[in-house]
């Protein structure tokens, strides 16, 4: 025992000396997914982002509209795994760049759908080839059967 202090670490020294009980940050999940996403966007940004002035989001968006057809804002918003405010503006700077429309439900005046216009369906048709190679790149690291084991793990995370 030191004079007038306990041997005991006090909360300072505990903070600043890291007894964390074997917690390593880097083991785990969140932080691990969080660098993975991290690296899967940029990729996408250097594959798709500046050549096609598009974000993940609006990329997710545009896609599905193309793959679907007509579908409502909301429907698109969970089919995409947005929530509604992250929609709505996906949505608007679609609709601004003129890839996506909307238009009255006829069975429902307060309900809206939106589908991909022409120069929307073009540009999806590019984009795709782009959108794979955004997948090839992230999993190039695992080998064919890791690719397949990892995405449907992942899928059932999500």
């Amino acid at each position: 025992m030191v004079r007038g202090r306990t041997a005991e670490p006090d909360a300072a020294a505990a903070v600043m000396g890291g007894d964390l009980g074997g917690y390593v940050l880097e083991a785990q999940i969140g932080h691990v997914l969080r660098r993975a996403h991290q690296r899967a966007t940029q990729i996408f940004m250097a594959e798709l982002g500046d050549r096609f002035q598009m974000t993940p989001t609006q990329y997710a968006a545009l896609i599905k509209l193309y793959e679907l057809g007509e579908q409502s804002q909301n429907r698109l918003g969970r089919l995409t795994a947005m929530d509604p405010a992250t929609i709505q503006g996906v949505v608007k700077r679609l609709e601004e760049r003129r890839l996506v429309e909307r238009s009255g439900d006829p069975d429902d005046r307060r309900r809206s759908t939106l589908r991909v216009t022409e120069a929307g369906a073009a540009l999806a048709r590019e984009m795709l080839p782009f959108g794979r190679r955004v997948t090839e790149v992230t999993l190039e690291r695992l080998g064919a059967a890791e690719r397949a084991e990892f995405l449907v793990l992942l899928q059932r995370l999500a």
